[in-house]
């Protein structure tokens, strides 16, 4: 028997990562956890304080998230996480090669910036998205998935992407 996908729900801040992660996962009945719950107090104060994150203060996160993944690989799970790099998507992949896979949430610089001006209380400020951006490798093995339209239909998108696949 196929063990259940766990799918890892990627993109720069600001791009639908939690929104998407929650409604794929009550359709799939997987888990959702979302990867920022998961970052040590030190990250979330730096970000906080407009600082971006750098490799090293990324690392032992992206572990946790491996982690994470692995604790759920019998279940199945979808996991909202920035991901922006091949090293971290690498990482994040470790043990799981089979069973993962990246959907990258696409769109625009202004479309993603407009987005983070109306998000209130999250500790992101909008003016680390360039730095995302530029950080930013866009994967060429994962499901792209453009997030102008709505996210159900950003939803069926996805999910006609990955029955295509596992099919």
């Amino acid at each position: 028997m196929k063990k259940p996908p766990i799918i890892f729900v990627m993109g720069v801040s600001g791009s639908g990562k939690s929104t998407i992660g929650k409604l794929l996962a009550k359709k799939l009945e997987l888990s959702f956890f979302d990867g920022d719950d998961y970052h040590p107090d030190e990250n979330v104060e730096k970000m906080a304080k407009g600082h971006p994150l750098n490799d090293e203060d990324r690392k032992g996160w992206l572990v946790k998230l491996n982690e994470l993944a692995k604790e759920n690989r019998e279940q199945g799970a979808i996991i909202a996480c920035s991901a922006l790099k091949h090293k971290y998507r690498k990482l994040l992949r470790n043990g799981l090669e089979d069973q993962l896979k990246f959907v990258f949430l696409s769109g625009s610089f202004e479309l993603v910036s407009k987005r983070l001006q109306q998000r209130k209380g999250h500790f992101m400020p909008p003016k680390l998205l360039r730095s995302q951006f530029e950080a930013l490798e866009i994967p060429t093995s994962a499901l792209l998935v453009n997030i102008e339209d709505s996210p159900k239909v950003i939803v069926e998108n996805i999910i006609k992407k990955l029955d295509n696949q596992w099919a």
